[in-house]
C-alpha cells in the first residue's frame, strides 16, 4: 500500500470524530434550548437525540434519570459516554497524535487546542448556563480543524480518507436524526392546533441542527412541512449536510483512493456506487412510506460502505 493500513485508519477516524463532534454540538444546543422553551416531558424531547447516540440505558444508569440537565452533562461532556463531545474530541485528538508528521501542524494544534479548552468541562458549565457557549465553541473547532484541513493538507491519499470518514459520519448521522423524527402519524392525519406548532417547532429544530434553516426556505417555497424537510435533507444534491450530497462526495474520496490502488478493492468502489445510485434515482415518498429503498435500507447501505472500508484497508498491513 501506499499508505500505511494504520496511518490511513488515523486519517478515516480523526475526520470522522471531528465531524460526530460537531454534529452532536449543533444537535445538543438545539434541543438544549428548546426543550426549556416547551412543554412536555424532558424524555419525549431528548428521545430522538438519545437514540441518535445510543439509547438512555447507559445515561440512565449512570445519572438515574433523564432531564435535561443529565442529557445535557451525558451529551457535552462526559467521558464515560463515548458519543459525547468531549470523547469524540479527545479521540480525534489521539488519532492526529499519531499523524503529527503526516498532517501540517496547523491541524494538530486546532485539534489539541479543542481537547485542552473542552475536554475537561464539568457540571459547572450548566450551572452557569454555559452549555450553548460550549457547543459553539466544539462546532466551531471542528469548523475551523476542516478549514485548515482543506486549505493546507494535500489532495492526496491521506486527504481522500479523512473525507470518507468525514462524509460516512454526516450521511449517517443525518439518517439517523430523520429516523428519529419521522415517528407514525408524522406524514399524515389531522393536528389540533397545539399538536401542529408542537410538531413544527421539532421539525425546525432538525432543521436547524443540520444547520440547513435559512438554506430550506430559500430552496423550498413552502412551509414547515415534515415530508419536504425530509426530502431536501434526503435528496437534495447540492445542500452540503444532505446524505445525497454526503454520499456523492464519499464516493469520490473512494475513487479517488481506488486510483491509488487500481481495482484491488472492487467490492467498496461498488457499494458505494449503489449508494450514489439508490440516492439519485430515489423518490421521497417512496424512503418515508415504506418503499425501497426505506430509511433503515439507507442506513444499512451507508454502515455497509463503512465496514467495507475498514475490512479492505484498515485490516491489514
Amino acid at each position: 500500500m501506499l499508505l500505511l493500513s494504520r496511518l490511513a485508519e488515523n486519517l478515516f477516524w480523526m475526520g470522522r470524530y471531528m465531524e460526530r463532534a460537531e454534529n452532536t454540538a449543533r444537535l445538543l444546543s438545539v434541543n438544549y434550548y428548546a426543550t426549556l422553551e416547551s412543554a412536555g416531558s424532558a424524555r419525549e424531547h431528548w428521545r430522538p437525540l438519545l437514540d441518535l447516540t445510543g439509547g438512555e440505558e447507559a445515561l440512565r444508569a449512570r445519572y438515574g434519570r433523564v432531564d435535561t440537565r443529565s442529557v445535557g452533562s451525558w451529551l457535552a461532556f462526559d467521558r464515560e459516554n463515548p458519543s459525547s463531545i468531549a470523547s469524540s474530541l479527545a479521540y480525534a485528538r489521539s488519532n492526529a497524535r499519531g499523524l503529527r508528521d503526516r498532517i501540517p501542524s496547523e491541524m494538530w494544534e486546532a485539534v489539541n487546542r479543542a481537547y485542552l479548552n473542552l475536554c475537561f468541562e464539568t457540571g459547572d458549565v450548566l450551572d452557569r448556563d454555559g452549555l450553548f457557549e460550549f457547543c459553539v465553541a466544539a462546532r466551531e473547532a471542528s469548523q475551523f480543524f476542516f478549514g485548515i484541513a482543506f486549505a493546507t493538507l494535500p489532495r492526496d491519499e491521506g486527504w481522500s480518507f479523512m473525507r470518507a470518514g468525514q462524509m460516512l459520519e454526516r450521511a449517517d448521522n443525518t439518517l439517523r436524526v430523520l429516523q428519529g423524527r419521522l415517528t407514525p402519524g408524522v406524514l399524515g392525519g389531522a393536528l389540533d392546533p397545539a399538536a401542529a406548532m408542537q410538531l413544527e417547532q421539532r421539525w425546525v429544530q432538525v432543521l436547524k441542527g443540520a444547520s440547513a434553516y435559512e438554506a430550506y426556505r430559500k430552496r423550498v417555497h413552502a412551509g414547515i412541512d415534515p415530508r419536504l424537510i425530509a426530502g431536501f435533507l434526503l435528496l437534495d444534491e447540492y445542500f452540503p449536510r444532505s446524505v445525497r450530497y454526503s454520499a456523492q462526495n464519499l464516493h469520490d474520496a473512494l475513487e479517488q483512493i481506488d486510483r491509488c490502488h487500481p481495482g484491488e478493492h472492487p467490492g467498496v468502489m461498488r457499494l458505494s456506487r449503489w449508494l450514489v445510485a439508490r440516492l439519485e434515482f430515489a423518490q421521497v415518498d417512496d424512503i418515508l412510506l415504506g418503499g425501497q429503498p426505506g430509511l433503515p435500507d439507507l442506513l444499512v447501505d451507508v454502515n455497509g460502505v463503512g465496514a467495507a472500508i475498514t475490512a479492505a484497508y484498515f485490516e491489514q498491513e
